[in-house]
């Protein structure tokens, strides 16, 4: 066992707690945006893991426009401490021009899949139980629905059948596709 031994162990729990983390900051964020009910024992949750953090950082950083700058903040600083961390770890020295493109780059790819996860967990509940109150599919309404109604209001009625969650996946997946791989073929160059 070389020196080497403990570094993909050590990379994985850098990058799932910081991930879960900043997914939780992200949630809050968007369930704030979507105006999601305060007093849902998830969103209290997430309210309770997130407040400390968010807690101090509004002190400096105020709401801009109904719009939590600070959730913001705190995203990118989480995220570029968990990727200098990750390349301190592999044993490359972090750059910050490199730091600057990927943090955006693994923001935008958790948000979109926070979403295309949603809307596939949303769906599948609506088919297996369509009229049962959880407070989870209450947030996962919350969350999805300001995506999803765009879809709604243009794709024409199919005899009850939504097929608006499909499109928004699809959707999704396009943005995906354009978005994310010019900024790994530029970060990669820059990580040397």
């Amino acid at each position: 066992m070389g020196p080497g031994y403990l570094t993909n162990p050590l990379a994985f729990l850098v990058d799932a707690l910081f991930s879960l983390y900043i997914m939780a900051v992200m949630l809050r964020f968007l369930l704030q945006w979507s105006r999601a009910d305060f007093y849902n024992p998830l969103v209290q949750f997430l309210v309770r893991v997130t407040q400390p953090a968010l807690q101090l950082l509004r002190r400096l950083i105020p709401s801009w426009g109904g719009v939590d700058i600070a959730a913001i903040v705190l995203m990118v600083i989480l995220q570029m401490i968990a990727i200098s961390l990750l390349m301190s770890i592999a044993g490359v020295t972090p750059r910050i021009d490199y730091l600057l493109l990927r943090t955006p780059a693994e923001l935008i790819s958790l948000l979109l899949n926070v979403y295309l996860i949603a809307i596939v967990v949303r769906a599948i509940l609506s088919w297996v139980s369509p009229t049962d109150y959880n407070p989870a599919t209450t947030v996962l309404l919350s969350l999805t629905e300001p995506v999803i109604r765009p879809f709604r209001a243009i794709l024409p009625d199919m005899g009850g059948i939504d097929l608006s969650p499909l499109a928004a996946i699809l959707a999704l997946q396009v943005v995906k596709m354009l978005v994310l791989p010019p900024l790994d073929r530029i970060a990669p160059g820059l990580m040397m």
